[in-house]
C-alpha cells in the first residue's frame, strides 16, 4: 500500500508540474480566444452563445472555456475552470476587442464614418438581385454537384462548409449556405484580412502618396541593419525578421492576438534572422506592422479609420464588412474582418478586374500582377499578401489562380483565365479545395 501511495504521489506531482508548466500559461490564450470569438460572433452576426460554442469555439482546448454574455453592456467574459478570466467588449463600428485589466472601457472612442452607395444597380455594383442569366458554356449539372459536395450531408461534421458562391463574368452562377446561415450572415475571414490590408498600399501608391520600394518608416530600425527593410519586403513577408506563426502554443502570433495592447509593435521589436528580400517567413505580425504604418500616413486617427472604408470597403459596396481594432485603436489587419459571402466575393472581383470597379480604377492594373508574382524564397507559394499556385500546390488548377486564404479554410479564389471568383467559408482546414475547385472550373465547357 505504501509503495502504491508513493507511486501515486510521484505521478500526481508529475501531472501537477506538467499542468503548471505546459497548460496553465495557455489559459490566457484559451479564455482570450473564447471571449473574443463569442463577442464577435454574437454582436456582429447575431449568433447565439450556444451556436458559437458548438461551432466557432468547437476547437481543442477552447471548448474548456466557460463564457458569460452581457447583452445590455455588450461584453463577454470567459474563463477556464474559474481561472484566467478574460473580457472582450463590443463597440459599434469597431467590432469586438479583447481587453486587459488596465483598459478603460469608459473612455470616448472614434469610429469609422461609413458611406453606403445607393444606386439602382444589381450585384456586384449594387444591392439589387441579379436577373437570371444562363450561360451556354456552363454545365450547370456538374457545377451544382460540385457545390452540393462541398457541404456535409446530414449528420456529418467533416467538411464544415458554411457558404459557397461562384461568380462568372460578374454573375452569380451558384450560391449555397449551410443551415443557420444565409446571404446576410457575416463571416470571419481570419487571414484573408491580410490581402485587404495590403491593398491599401496599392491604393496609396496609385495616389502617389507612398513608394513601396522605399525603406519602411520605422524609427526603431533607423540605426541598425533593419533600416534596409522596404515596404516591398514587408508586403512579401520577406523582411528577414524573426517571427513564430504557431497557433497551437504560446508563440509570437498568439501573444500578439490575445495579449498585446498594440499589435502593430509586435514585429517591430524582432531581430533580423535572415536577409531582406531573401528570407520568406509568413507573419501576422508583419501585417499588423503594415497597419501601423498606414496609420502614420494620416494626421489624425479619425482619418486612418475612415480611409479603410472610404478608399476600398465602402467604395466597392462591401457594406457588411467590419474590421476590428486592438486596444490601441489599430485595425487588426492580420486577422479580424467580417463580411457576408457576397461581399467577400466583391473583393475577389476587384482583383479579377485588375483594380477597376465599375469604371473607377482604385489601384493600378499592374498591382494585381504584383500581388500575384511569387516572392523570393516562397517556392511559388506566396506573392504580396496573397497565396499563389505557381508551384502547383493545387495540381488540378490553373497555375495563375491566386487567393486570399484564412484559418479554417476561408478562401476567395481568383481565376483570371476563367473570369471567375469562388468563395468558400467554413470551419475546416481539411477541406479538399483542389477537388472542389477543380470540379467548379471543369463545369466551364471548353
Amino acid at each position: 500500500m505504501k509503495k502504491f501511495l508513493k507511486i501515486f504521489a510521484v505521478v500526481l506531482l508529475i501531472a501537477l508540474v506538467y499542468l503548471r508548466i505546459e497548460i496553465y500559461p495557455q489559459l490566457d490564450l484559451i479564455s482570450g480566444f473564447s471571449a473574443k470569438s463569442v463577442a464577435s460572433g454574437h454582436f456582429i452576426d447575431n449568433r447565439s452563445l450556444e451556436t458559437i460554442q458548438q461551432g466557432d469555439n468547437d476547437i481543442d482546448k477552447i471548448d474548456w472555456a466557460t463564457n458569460k454574455l452581457d447583452d445590455k453592456q455588450k461584453f463577454v467574459t470567459s474563463n477556464v475552470y474559474g481561472l484566467k478570466t478574460r473580457k472582450a467588449i463590443y463597440r459599434e463600428g469597431l467590432g469586438a476587442t479583447l481587453i486587459n485589466d488596465d483598459y478603460d472601457a469608459t473612455k470616448p472612442y472614434e469610429v469609422p464614418k461609413r458611406f453606403f452607395i445607393k444606386n439602382n444597380l444589381s450585384f456586384p455594383y449594387g444591392e439589387k438581385e441579379q436577373n437570371d442569366t444562363v450561360f451556354s458554356n456552363i454545365d450547370y449539372a456538374k457545377l451544382n454537384t460540385a457545390i452540393e459536395n462541398a457541404f456535409d450531408k446530414k449528420g456529418e461534421k467533416d467538411k464544415r462548409t458554411r457558404s459557397v458562391i461562384v461568380i462568372y463574368k460578374d454573375k452569380i452562377i451558384a450560391e449555397k449556405y449551410a443551415d443557420g446561415f444565409d446571404k446576410n450572415s457575416k463571416l470571419l475571414g481570419w487571414s484573408m484580412t491580410k490581402s485587404i490590408t495590403a491593398t491599401y498600399f496599392g491604393i496609396l501608391q496609385k495616389q502617389g502618396k507612398i513608394d513601396i520600394m522605399k525603406p519602411a518608416p520605422i524609427a526603431e530600425w533607423a540605426t541598425d541593419e533593419r533600416s534596409k527593410i522596404t515596404l516591398n519586403d514587408l508586403l512579401h513577408m520577406n523582411s528577414g525578421l524573426e517571427w513564430e506563426e504557431n497557433y497551437g502554443k504560446i508563440s509570437d502570433v498568439t501573444k500578439m492576438l490575445f495579449i498585446a495592447e498594440d499589435m502593430t509593435k509586435s514585429q517591430i521589436i524582432k531581430p533580423l534572422v535572415g536577409k531582406p528580400n531573401n528570407t520568406w517567413n509568413y507573419s501576422s505580425g508583419t501585417t499588423n506592422l503594415l497597419s501601423g504604418i498606414l496609420r502614420k500616413q494620416f494626421k489624425t486617427h479619425q482619418e486612418y479609420l475612415d480611409f479603410w472604408y472610404s478608399a476600398l470597403i465602402d467604395k466597392i459596396g462591401m457594406n457588411s464588412m467590419v474590421i476590428e481594432t486592438d486596444m490601441a485603436g489599430n485595425f487588426v489587419g492580420s486577422s479580424y474582418s467580417w463580411a457576408t459571402t457576397r461581399d467577400w466575393a466583391k473583393f475577389g472581383l476587384l482583383y479579377l478586374h485588375n483594380g477597376n470597379w465599375n469604371g473607377e480604377q482604385l489601384f493600378a492594373p499592374n498591382w494585381a500582377k504584383y500581388v500575384a508574382t511569387p516572392t523570393n524564397g516562397s517556392n511559388g507559394k506566396y506573392g504580396a499578401h496573397f497565396w499563389l499556385n505557381a508551384n502547383g500546390d493545387f495540381p488540378d488548377l490553373p497555375r495563375n489562380f491566386y487567393r486570399c486564404s484564412g484559418y479554417q479554410g476561408q478562401m476567395v479564389a481568383i481565376f483570371p483565365s476563367q473570369d471567375m471568383v469562388v468563395v468558400r467559408m467554413g470551419l475546416s482546414e481539411e477541406f479538399d479545395f483542389n477537388g472542389f475547385l477543380r470540379e467548379v472550373v471543369k463545369s466551364l465547357k471548353k
